[in-house]
């Protein structure tokens, strides 16, 4: 690894090109890089939110998102290749479980923001939602694994319910929207 990626400028790309693990060449607005694109964002999004003060909790799970997204990143990124296993997606379902609990029920809809890392929590939701749309379409084309979309999917639910706690957890209350009527 100390060599791996001692030349991060190669130039191999400006064709419009970019390189897979498995050596392959593919357009860089191939569906395949638009879901690794998303997915990497995805993951840098949640790095912003991990530098807000969190729950211990909140911040370690996480952590160990951005990992099970570098691995998803891999799998991507190497066509056959299986990284996300379901026992990933049954993890999110519990910590989703697990956090839902500390929460009231939900009667209205809310707006994305609150305290600061609520929002990021938002906007990670929001990209995941992208992701799994870019691996819905890599789908279309391609053979994907299921549980990469399922992680996706259950991610997207997670960063909400996250927002929410992360809300209650500061003391800030959620913002309840109000439809057009209630506004004038």
């Amino acid at each position: 690894m100390a060599n791996r990626l001692s030349v991060i400028a190669t130039r191999t790309g400006d064709d419009g090109t970019t390189g897979l693990g498995d050596g392959s060449r593919i357009p860089k607005d191939a569906p395949r890089i638009a879901a690794l694109g998303d997915v990497d964002e995805l993951n840098s999004v949640i790095g912003l939110l991990l530098t807000e003060a969190l729950p211990e909790d909140v911040a370690a799970d996480l952590l160990t998102i951005q990992h099970d997204l570098f691995d998803m990143g891999a799998e991507l990124c190497i066509p056959g290749h299986v990284a996300v296993k379901d026992e990933q997606v049954a993890h999110l379902d519990a910590r989703l479980a697990h956090y839902n609990a500390a929460l009231p029920p939900l009667r209205e809809f809310i707006l994305p923001g609150g305290s600061r890392p609520a929002a990021l929590a938002h906007m990670a939701r929001t990209v995941a939602r992208r992701a799994e749309r870019a691996v819905v379409a890599l789908a279309g084309v391609e053979a994907v694994n299921a549980p990469v979309r399922q992680y996706l999917n259950r991610l997207s639910d997670l960063m909400f319910v996250l927002a929410r706690y992360v809300n209650r957890h500061l003391g800030q209350q959620d913002t309840f929207w109000a439809g057009a009527q209630a506004r004038r």
